[in-house]
């Protein structure tokens, strides 16, 4: 799923496969490039291992930022229950933080503080900073649009209603068409832009000059 120049959601490709590694997501980055997918901006992604990678082989340019709410959710599953309230009041301080510079101290205290009850938490943390930093350089209003991939769960909600009350499939073909068709239904409702969009395009127009001018007039 993209956005596109106008802001609009767009469902790009369905692909099936029988693992997500690295070669899966290649092949699905370069039928995205064959078919048109010249420049991609920003990729959210969740932390599906070899996407990265696989994205910045086709589109080199390309700033990855890690899916926030991904990252929180796999960190509390490693956090005890008793624990999990005041661990995600520290933890909401790093990544609603105001500034990256106010996100890495926020992240320090939260490291003194939990560090030695789950390192392996903290260490997650620390591992993909770079990616899961990346939209602190913008407002509020673009991180709004980059700093999850929810708008991709949404999409997968809609294909396990249609798919749940289905007995089988007889092949990958008869599946595909029944998703195909609830991707069209789910794109019915697509017709306005994400919210402040105008100012989102403005930024970006900004961080990656240049790459925007064949496709706007500003």
């Amino acid at each position: 799923m993209g956005l596109t120049v106008e802001g609009k959601k767009e469902l790009l490709g369905l692909y099936l496969s029988d693992a997500e590694g690295a070669h899966h997501w290649l092949s699905v980055l370069t039928d995205l490039h064959n078919r048109g997918v010249k420049d991609i901006l920003i990729a959210c992604v969740d932390g599906l291992k070899g996407f990265p990678e696989a994205i910045q082989s086709i589109y080199p340019h390309t700033e990855i930022q890690h899916c926030i709410i991904h990252q929180i959710r796999n960190s509390i599953k490693y956090v005890a229950s008793k624990n999990q309230k005041a661990f995600m009041a520290d933890l909401k301080c790093v990544y609603k933080a105001a500034t990256l510079n106010a996100a890495e101290i926020a992240l320090d205290e939260l490291e003194v503080k939990w560090g030695e009850k789950y390192p392996v938490v903290i260490k997650s943390w620390r591992t993909k900073w770079e990616t899961l930093s990346a939209y602190f350089k913008y407002p509020d209003y673009v991180r709004t649009a980059i700093y999850t991939t929810n708008a991709v769960e949404a999409v997968h909600r809609q294909f396990r209603k249609l798919t749940k009350t289905k007995g089988g499939f007889p092949n990958e073909n008869s599946l595909l068409k029944l998703l195909y068709a609830g991707m069209l239904k789910a794109s019915e409702r697509w017709t306005h832009p994400v919210q402040n969009w105008n100012l989102t395009l403005s930024q970006l127009s900004i961080h990656f000059e240049g790459r925007l001018d064949a496709h706007i007039d500003l």
